[in-house]
């Protein structure tokens, strides 16, 4: 199977977008050391500079997508936070 780091890159963009998102700077942390480090994507960042930045090689981006996961699962505590905007927790009941 042939890469698409395009691909690739748009879901290195919106993990990073979602982790921004995060209500808990300790949960948020790991994201900028281990992650997608403060500044290295900006809203005006092309799909062409996120695969350039190495990202979204075959171990980085599964290791992202790993630390991803564990973020997310960890901020179910405290939700995610957007627009003055904060989501309910892991405590909701699915339907």
């Amino acid at each position: 199977m042939e890469k698409n780091l395009l691909k690739r890159a748009e879901v290195v963009k919106a993990m990073d977008t979602m982790a921004r998102c995060i209500n808990n700077g300790d949960v948020f942390e790991p994201w900028l050391m281990c992650g997608v480090a403060d500044g290295d994507i900006k809203d005006n960042t092309s799909l062409d500079e996120i695969v350039e930045t190495g990202y979204c090689e075959d171990v980085v981006f599964k290791d992202l997508m790993t630390l991803f996961l564990k973020l997310m699962n960890r901020a179910s505590v405290d939700g995610l936070y957007t627009d003055g905007i904060v989501s309910d927790t892991k405590y909701i009941e699915w339907r």
